[in-house]
């Protein structure tokens, strides 16, 4: 397995879409926001992407300025460049057609020395589709708990 570093998870991905299929992209960064990354200070929590003119691009992920940065500092909510294949670009727009279907950053990390962002192509869930999948982990931690007091 290639060695991950992740730096920053969407917490909300898994609770709010049901995760169809995943595609890894590359990032178009400038050198302040790199550091910036590298000390952990990005955020993806309210981020989205979407396909415009044939280039995909990610909107609302918040870099916080280097803090040594000075002229060079970006806009920290400023649209960034996806790179993706066009056969990849192709299947997200055949995907993301279909009724209800949208690009989901999942976790942005580190691959080797380059940052990698893990999009979901997911299905909005409904409201009772959330109270299901939140009795469920109760039922689990319920019975995982209960087997812990019986194996002590």
């Amino acid at each position: 397995m290639e060695n991950k570093k992740i730096i920053s998870k969407n917490p909300n991905a898994y609770h709010n879409y049901s995760i169809e299929d995943t595609i890894e992209a590359g990032i178009v960064l400038f050198g302040t926001e790199i550091k910036s990354i590298k000390n952990g200070k990005v955020n993806i929590k309210d981020s989205f992407a979407n396909i415009k003119n044939g280039e995909c691009f990610i909107y609302n992920m918040h870099v916080s300025p280097y803090e040594f940065g000075n002229i060079y500092n970006k806009d920290p909510l400023r649209d960034r460049k996806l790179l993706l294949n066009r056969s990849e670009i192709n299947k997200l727009i055949g995907k993301i057609q279909q009724k209800g279907c949208s690009l989901v950053p999942i976790c942005l990390y580190f691959k080797g020395n380059k940052v990698k962002l893990e999009l979901g192509i997911g299905k909005g869930k409904k409201l009772y589709d959330k109270r299901q999948d939140i009795a469920k982990k109760d039922v689990e931690r319920r019975i995982s708990q209960a087997l812990r007091i019986n194996n002590k």
